[in-house]
């Protein structure tokens, strides 16, 4: 496993608890496709990207998470403050289903999703930087698991197949999306009928969550963002520390923009 930075925890520390101004470069996004079935991540250009949002909704769009924060996901204290364990036991994976972990950074949730489904389950690990992917795979090699598919996607492009994925997992990584409505068209392809998403993001509304305020999420702002774009609430599990977690499923739009 990664082994934990002095410097990089401090710096996502600061970004993350707000005790100093600290911009830390490139995205913490993850993006995954079947082999032949998606085309290449090269497919896409600059040009073909719109510019990033500032805003979403009247929410602020955080800063990206560089793999040079990578440490932070592994931190000796995670399952004490957020209860991870826990949280993983709320997804109620199967054995044998196709599992998506949104923004997997060096596999912190990946290689426990992995396990779950078993060997005749997968899980597409999506990122977009290369870096956070290649730490992923060194971790998955020393664990011996073999079921998980890295993905490199795009900041509007989760690379993922359609219509084959039964959950897919996003933890502290939505309200860093730079194009929130992209990235939700194209997870929405990707479920199966009854697939679900599963949203963690830090409580906005608990003053007592240590997050800054730009890294958390209230209920009502993840509502106002994921209703108008064909989810439905199926779910919610309010026994996290410091998170949210809540299930959506896909529902017929008005217009069809499929």
């Amino acid at each position: 496993m990664v082994r934990l930075s002095r410097l990089s925890l401090t710096l996502v520390a600061s970004m993350l608890l707000g005790t100093a101004p600290v911009r830390l470069g490139g995205p913490l996004h993850v993006q995954a496709g079947e082999p032949n079935a998606a085309k290449p991540a090269a497919a896409e250009t600059a040009d073909d990207i719109p510019p990033p949002l500032k805003t979403y909704k009247g929410r602020d769009i955080a800063p990206f998470m560089s793999h040079l924060g990578a440490p932070w996901l592994v931190r000796q204290e995670r399952q004490e403050e957020e209860n991870c364990q826990r949280l993983v036991e709320a997804l109620k994976i199967k054995p044998g289903q196709t599992v998506c972990d949104m923004g997997c950074g060096n596999g912190f949730y990946t290689l426990r999703l992995a396990k779950l489904v078993g060997k005749r389950g997968r899980v597409l690990a999506v990122d977009i930087q290369p870096e956070m992917l290649s730490l992923l795979k060194e971790n998955a090699k020393a664990e011996g698991v073999t079921n998980i598919q890295p993905v490199l996607g795009t900041v509007i492009d989760p690379r993922l197949p359609e219509g084959k994925v039964d959950l897919i997992l996003i933890v502290d990584v939505y309200h860093e999306f730079s194009h929130p409505e992209h990235m939700l068209r194209a997870m929405r392809k990707s479920l199966k009928p009854h697939g679900r998403i599963a949203l963690a993001e830090f409580r906005l509304e608990d003053p007592a969550v240590p997050i800054k305020l730009l890294h958390k999420m209230s209920k009502e702002q993840i509502m106002k963002e994921f209703a108008p774009n064909g989810y439905k609430l199926v779910e919610e599990f309010d026994e996290l520390p410091w998170q949210h977690l809540m299930f959506f499923e896909r529902v017929d739009l008005p217009t069809s923009d499929d």
